[in-house]
């Protein structure tokens, strides 16, 4: 048993939601965030003083590892869905206290996406119950 920090779980953005509060959680972003139904709303007062602004630049990807601490699965948006403009968009936005930041760089999106998809699949075989009435 150990007495250290429990490890984070990597998590793609638009999972964020499934999660508790509390979980840590491990996580790729960008400001201003994408076409996403999944805001992350990334608290970094922890990090103020050793934050540098090139981690805050607008378009800039990041890796996020933090705690949720709020989780509100359908909020309304301010902005319009752009293929209906008379409709409001939703999105699930997720409270995250910042534990550290740091640049993603060489990142190759759709490689890290494709990734997080196999490793979650992998995940999902390995928890399923075994089927005890093979016969």
């Amino acid at each position: 048993m150990s007495n250290g920090p429990l490890p984070s779980e990597r998590c793609l953005l638009s999972l964020l939601c499934n999660k508790q509060i509390g979980d840590k959680v491990r996580f790729l972003g960008c400001y201003p965030k994408e076409n996403n139904d999944v805001e992350a709303l990334v608290d970094v007062k922890l990090l103020l003083e050793t934050l540098k602004s090139e981690q805050t630049d607008m378009g800039q990807w990041v890796h996020v590892i933090g705690y949720i601490t709020s989780v509100d699965p359908v909020s309304p948006m301010t902005a319009t869905d752009s293929r209906h403009p008379s409709r409001s968009k939703t999105t699930a936005r997720v409270g995250v206290q910042a534990l550290l930041l740091w640049i993603a760089r060489g990142l190759d999106l759709g490689t890290y996406e494709k990734s997080m998809l196999v490793d979650a699949n992998q995940d999902a075989v390995s928890l399923a119950p075994k089927n005890r009435d093979a016969r």
